[in-house]
């Protein structure tokens, strides 16, 4: 039998729930589960035993091998350090990783992963990439119809996994705009609104970063169609989408285009500037 070292516990939960209405994703969870579980048979290593050397239980092991469990990345690191994979399960983790993302939201995250310019406004919330986990927690609770748990937990893990693009090196540029009422809204409770605040001052002090705040008193506002977002990628093609522009629809076309970015600059020349945006932040933190 192969041998098994022991190791630190890592986590209870090896990684997510498959959605079951993803059949795509599905596919590729059961796929990498096969591979660990043969890899496993072959070095004639129990269940038991690789749960024990990467911090899982035997039955967790089980979930991920039947592909009713999506593992997280050191779950696949695990297995394949202790199987002797050479690289083979590790090398399924951007797969894995893409699986992690809701259906629905999958193309969106692969979009924000290659864009190098990213322009955002909220006519009445907080993007996903600057969210804290229990803010977002918390407004997936809040939907109706209501969520289960284990769709609670899909959405929350999968705008976790978006963020990672504040450690992309060369890093992107990243605009957002959003609007006083929503910061001053305790969706979660104060706590939660507090360190959402918190969260925005961090990243609002990134140098890839702007922020800004749109104050509720503006007599002109040219966000009145609603929210609106940019992406422009390395080939110098764009995307965009807002409800003023084909029903909300993902645009390309340069006439779309330009409408968009001439309403985004504009919105951003009313806002607050960045640095009066982070001191507006602040002032609200000390009154929340």
């Amino acid at each position: 039998m192969a041998r098994v070292d022991k190791v630190a516990e890592s986590s209870d939960e090896p990684g997510w729930d498959v959605d079951p209405d993803d059949e795509q994703g599905a596919a590729v969870v059961a796929m990498v589960g096969q591979m660990i579980r043969m890899r496993r048979e072959q070095m004639g290593v129990s269940a038991g035993e690789l749960g024990a050397a990467i911090g899982y239980g035997e039955d967790q092991v089980y979930k991920v091998e039947s592909g009713k469990r999506i593992p997280k990345p050191e779950f696949l690191d695990g297995a394949d350090r202790v199987l002797e994979a050479g690289g083979l399960v590790s090398a399924t983790r951007e797969r894995v990783a893409e699986v992690r993302y809701p259906k629905k939201v999958r193309g969106l995250a692969r979009m924000e992963a290659k864009a190098v310019d990213l322009q955002w406004y909220g006519a009445h919330d907080i993007h996903g990439l600057l969210q804290t986990e229990e803010y977002m927690r918390s407004l997936f609770e809040m939907r109706q119809p209501a969520n289960d748990e284990a769709g609670i937990e899909r959405g929350v893990a999968g705008r976790l996994a978006r963020q990672v693009i504040f450690d992309r090196a060369p890093a992107p540029a990243l605009s957002f705009v959003l609007e006083e009422v929503t910061l001053r809204r305790p969706l979660g409770g104060r706590m939660v609104l507090r360190r959402q605040l918190e969260r925005l001052l961090d990243v609002g002090r990134l140098r890839a970063v702007s922020l800004q705040v749109m104050p509720t008193d503006r007599e002109e506002h040219a966000g009145v169609d609603g929210s609106i977002e940019l992406l422009k990628f390395r080939d110098g093609s764009a995307i965009g989408r807002s409800p003023g522009i084909a029903g909300g629809r993902p645009v390309d076309s340069p006439r779309q285009l330009r409408v968009l970015e001439l309403t985004y600059g504009m919105i951003r020349a009313q806002a607050l500037t960045p640095r009066e945006s982070l001191a507006f932040i602040e002032q609200l933190l000390g009154e929340t």
